[in-house]
């Protein structure tokens, strides 16, 4: 399959990138293209959209002073994207979406596939709209999906866990947080499942661990030696989890603390102190 990816070297991008060359398929990387462009997409079998325009490290008020320009760059240009992509035969397409569409349920909830957006930021509307008009554009020979993947952690530049780690070294001990996290293979073996979905519509969430700030920090103390003080343990109990069961019905398992503890040390080693 010959599939054009949009961010293909940021942070979910080259996960799904490397995950897609490893399977076997060829990557168009769509160099020169930017969001609002129309690209030339011939040839091309399946689209995934992974591009989005933010200020950096910031995705929830990625938008700062101008959510105009934010709004334009991200919905209107990925909307054109995928008119683009319908308008040149391309067969299937997918759309990296966020937890994020769903911050406004109550704390706590299990967040199921088919669950209804609810988003708090323009970020989380973003892409819920985004979401909307993709689906809205689905016909019998132009499949669409979106991918609904929580944090995304995993060695490799960009690193989300850069700011965090690197402070923790230098003596900072940070607020206590507990958070949902996915290995970037894993999110990349997701995209590959919804791509081959023969049934691919809708929403698929997808995360794996739920993590605290003070079992990660207490691991990277064990291997750094480091003896900065570890936050207080957070409450789990308000967090909303995504439940990944259309995923795990294609056959996905995400590899848990197994890939955490596997990566860790080689995530420290790259983080300059």
């Amino acid at each position: 399959m010959r599939i054009a990816l949009t961010g293909a070297s940021g942070l979910v991008g080259r996960w799904i990138a490397r995950a897609a060359l490893q399977a076997g398929h060829r990557i168009d990387s769509l160099p020169g293209w930017r969001l609002g462009d129309v690209p030339d997409l011939g040839g091309c079998d399946a689209l995934v959209h992974a591009a989005f325009q933010h200020l950096p490290g910031r995705y929830r008020g990625g938008e700062g002073d101008d959510p105009r320009g934010f709004t334009r760059a991200n919905l209107d240009g990925s909307l054109r994207l995928f008119r683009a992509a319908r308008d040149q035969g391309v067969g299937r397409v997918m759309f990296l979406s966020s937890r994020a569409v769903h911050d406004g349920h109550p704390a706590g909830m299990d967040l199921a596939d088919d669950l209804i957006p609810a988003p708090t930021s323009l970020y989380g509307q973003v892409k819920a709209e985004a979401e909307a008009a993709l689906a809205a554009m689905a016909a019998p020979d132009f499949r669409t999906a979106s991918l609904r993947p929580t944090g995304v952690y995993g060695p490799g530049r960009p690193q989300k866990w850069a700011g965090l780690i690197g402070d923790f070294l230098r003596g900072i001990t940070p607020e206590p947080r507990v958070a949902t996290e996915l290995h970037g293979a894993d999110l990349g073996r997701a995209a590959l499942l919804v791509l081959d979905d023969p049934g691919m519509a809708g929403s698929y969430n997808a995360g794996d661990l739920v993590l605290d700030r003070r079992d990660l920090l207490a691991e990277v103390a064990r291997l750094a030696g480091c003896g900065t003080p570890l936050p207080a343990p957070a409450d789990p109990a308000p967090l909303r989890k995504p439940l990944s069961a259309r995923l795990q019905a294609l056959g996905w398992r995400p590899g848990g603390m197994a890939l955490l503890r596997r990566d860790l040390p080689e995530i420290i080693a790259e983080i300059p102190t």
